[in-house]
């Protein structure tokens, strides 16, 4: 199971990242974009660090409030379910 979910996270943030890469790209371009409500999902459905990471890298979606403070917090919580998940223990955390 642990597999599954790590799996699916790796997946979820690798297809954000991309969304990111892609919807800067037809930003630049004035395209067609990825909507806001679309790049939001996938960063709820396991893509938060790929989704923060992708905002970072291609330097998109930085001046929105919103995307800066939610990927990141979402990014902390996805990246503490992948060490717990790995099994690492986080300091002050107790374990029953």
């Amino acid at each position: 199971m642990q597999t599954t979910i790590l799996g699916w996270i790796a997946i979820m943030s690798i297809w954000a990242f991309i969304a990111m890469g892609y919807d800067k790209r037809q930003a630049k371009r004035k395209g067609r974009r990825i909507p806001e409500k679309d790049l939001w999902t996938l960063a709820l459905l396991g893509g938060g660090i790929g989704a923060y990471f992708g905002m970072q890298v291609f330097r998109h979606k930085t001046r929105h409030t919103s995307f800066r403070v939610g990927f990141l917090i979402l990014a902390m919580a996805y990246g503490i379910g992948v060490l717990f998940l790995l099994g690492v223990s986080l300091p002050g955390i107790v374990e029953a």
